[in-house]
């Protein structure tokens, strides 16, 4: 697989792109809302106040100073490590793929790995020696057929998935900022990805201390970077089970190594079993469902033309009103918002997104918004 080449961001726009995704209440659906409808993020960045205000937003929106970007940009250099843009060469091919993908992500380590075809890896923590044996040797055998394995550098699974592949090819994810990985005793392990030909990627602060709120999020990019994830061991209520479903909600395939009904370590992965995973006893069963898959090219990415949004007016008081009156606290689909609502797409995605700004929506896989609780 070769990969897709963009232009590069200059520093300026580096630098405010880091501004607008590390401001308060913009994820990755916001900041693509921003861009698309403002064309620049220092259009968007001037912008926030006046939206978080149309929102409803009690308190001024937080935005990083340049200097404080800068601060973070200097942290990054120190570390050896990089900002990179989606649409930019070094951002991974298969994390374009996922909805709604990371604007902008850290890595550190060897961009050259993305390029390898990638399977994941994960599983428990406090894994069997059986589990980690299976674990290395499935990413072993990964690695000399030529993939790369993803992980996050988790103690068990995850450490002896990136220590079978830690050769031919690993890609670790965090959950914290690049310059605090996580677990401690990994930070020998973490030095060797990054050095090798391997890489390290977080779309967290640097400076970021890993909190457990953060992790479904790593697994979010886990199964976002990969064709399939393998799940080797995972009781009935894991994070590995949170990676399997995210997996299965983007489209990618789910695999699962089985284990003896008598431990609970082989609960969660016998479960999967019998929701239709696929079942793993050698690499071979893995290559056989991803090797047709791989090859294909990434879809543009959803910044990389924005809609032409001159024509339609901005949202009075009446259609926020409408809007406000077609949300709930139930997740809802955004066209059936815009059907019942009657507004054109582009006012009601402007009302949703100073509804985000101002702390008001929750966003939900397959596009669906609701009101935070509390919110009426």
């Amino acid at each position: 697989m070769t990969r897709p080449t963009a232009p590069a961001l200059s520093d300026r726009q580096r630098l405010s792109w880091l501004r607008l995704i590390r401001t308060d209440n913009v994820g990755p659906a916001t900041f693509r809302d921003l861009i698309n409808r403002f064309g620049s993020a220092d259009n968007a960045i001037a912008m926030l106040p006046e939206l978080t205000l149309s929102g409803g937003g009690m308190r001024p929106v937080r935005i990083p100073s340049p200097a404080e970007a800068e601060a973070e940009m200097e942290l990054a250099a120190r570390a050896g490590a990089r900002f990179v843009a989606i649409g930019e060469a070094d951002y991974p091919p298969m994390l374009r793929r996922m909805e709604l993908p990371p604007p902008l992500v850290a890595i550190k380590g060897k961009a050259a790995v993305f390029a390898l075809p990638p399977v994941a890896i994960v599983g428990a923590r406090n894994a069997s020696l059986a589990g980690i044996r299976m674990a290395q040797a499935l990413a072993a055998d990964l690695g000399r057929e030529g993939y790369a394995v993803v992980s996050g550098l988790a103690r068990g699974i995850d450490t002896a998935a990136h220590r079978g592949s830690l050769a031919t090819g690993t890609i670790a994810v965090l959950a914290g900022g690049l310059d605090l990985p996580y677990p401690p005793e990994n930070i020998d392990l973490y030095n060797e990805i990054a050095a090798g030909g391997g890489a390290v990627i977080s779309e967290m602060p640097f400076g970021w201390e890993p909190r457990a709120r953060d992790f479904p999020r790593r697994n979010r990019i886990i199964a976002g970077l990969a064709y399939g994830l393998v799940v080797v061991e995972a009781a009935k209520r894991s994070g590995s089970l949170i990676s399997a479903r995210l997996a299965g909600e983007m489209g990618r395939l789910v695999f699962a190594v089985p284990g003896s009904p008598l431990d609970p370590r082989a609960a969660g992965t016998n479960g999967l079993l019998k929701d239709g995973a696929i079942l793993v006893t050698e690499a071979k069963d893995v290559l056989e469902q991803i090797a047709p898959l791989v090859g294909a090219p990434p879809p543009p990415s959803d910044l990389d033309e924005p809609p032409d949004l001159s024509a339609v007016p901005p949202p009075g008081d009446d259609d926020r009103d409408r809007v406000l009156e077609a949300l709930s606290p139930v997740p809802t689909a955004i066209d059936e918002i815009i059907r019942y609502t009657g507004l054109h797409p582009a006012q009601v995605f402007m009302v949703l997104l100073e509804l985000d700004l101002a702390g008001r929506l929750e966003r939900h896989a397959g596009g669906a918004v609701s009101l935070s609780p509390g919110q009426d």
